[in-house]
């Protein structure tokens, strides 16, 4: 009671303040994820919808221009942006957001990667030697990342260090419990074969206990062919799987191609904030994630 008492006095606070810090986000999970934390004291943008492959951005001038004027830039990491992260930093000239600096946060730094491969090389396609990036699919990532970012909010604006503080405790809170309820209703998941576009969610089958058993991709980043589909569509004789996973962003035409020999399910999961009608936040992005796979195998 009196942490409710506490936090709803430092909200209110905290509306009658300004924006105090301007954060630009490079995908719509870490804006959904900012926002949560900061609330009316940050104007928080993303650089990418869920309707594009972070992969694969180009950093344009407007874009440019909205980094020259972040306090913050927070990022996955992991070579996610590769392509177009460095580039971006270079030409803002903003020193806040540089590497190293406290106005740059990596997000995939906070937490235990999965599939690290140790070495690049890109005759084996879009690979990422220090890790799989897409380390959001798995919900209690997000507990890690977030008090890690309410942290360096705090070092960034000390001024509302306790409003930080305590919308980070909400949100633990409030994650947790869904987290809880999330794992309760997907038990029927746990251990169900899939076949992935590509690897978006290997987090995604470690929380929920899936069983990756092949990638569309032949390589990563390497769009399947028609020949390269003939394969693993032989391949799942002896390996089957039940449902084939892809993002929003992705084409479905791969996917429905293997589904329809196979005699599978195609599945397309929202990815990110915005991938889906009733993906709006953090929260509703994986009850839309879980209704769409326990609806697939029914």
């Amino acid at each position: 009671m009196l942490f409710r008492i506490v936090f709803f006095s430092l909200l209110l606070a905290a509306n009658t303040a300004h924006a105090a810090l301007n954060v630009l986000a490079c995908e719509p999970e870490w804006a959904a994820l900012t926002q949560e934390l900061a609330g009316d004291l940050a104007r928080v943008t993303s650089a990418t919808t869920a309707k594009q492959d972070p992969h694969h951005i180009e950093a344009r001038p407007s874009l440019i221009a909205r980094a020259r004027n972040a306090d913050l830039l927070v990022c996955t990491g992991a070579e996610l942006e590769v392509g177009w992260l460095p580039l971006l930093q270079r030409e803002s000239g903003n020193a806040r957001i540089q590497p190293g600096r406290a106005g740059f946060f990596e997000a995939s730094a906070q937490v235990r990667l999965l599939e690290k491969s140790g070495h690049a090389d890109r005759a084996q396609g879009d690979v990422h030697p220090g890790g799989n990036p897409h380390i959001h699919a798995d919900p209690r990532n997000l507990l890690t990342v977030g008090a890690a970012l309410a942290r360096r909010l705090a070092e960034l604006d000390p001024a509302n260090a306790a409003i930080y503080a305590a919308r980070n405790q909400d949100f633990q809170r409030r994650m947790s419990a869904a987290i809880a309820r999330w794992e309760s209703d997907a038990v029927g998941l746990r251990g169900v074969p899939v076949v992935v576009h590509h690897r978006s969610w290997s987090y995604l089958a470690d929380w929920l206990g899936l069983k990756v058993v092949a990638d569309l991709e032949p390589k990563p980043g390497i769009e399947p062919s028609v020949s390269s589909l003939a394969s693993l569509l032989d391949g799942l004789k002896a390996r089957p799987a039940r449902l084939i996973l892809r993002a929003g962003y992705q084409s479905s035409k791969p996917a429905d191609w293997l589904a329809a020999r196979a005699g599978i399910v195609a599945v397309e999961l929202p990815y990110t904030v915005g991938g889906s009608a009733a993906a709006k936040d953090l929260f509703s992005l994986f009850d839309d994630t879980l209704a769409r796979l326990k609806g697939a195998l029914k």
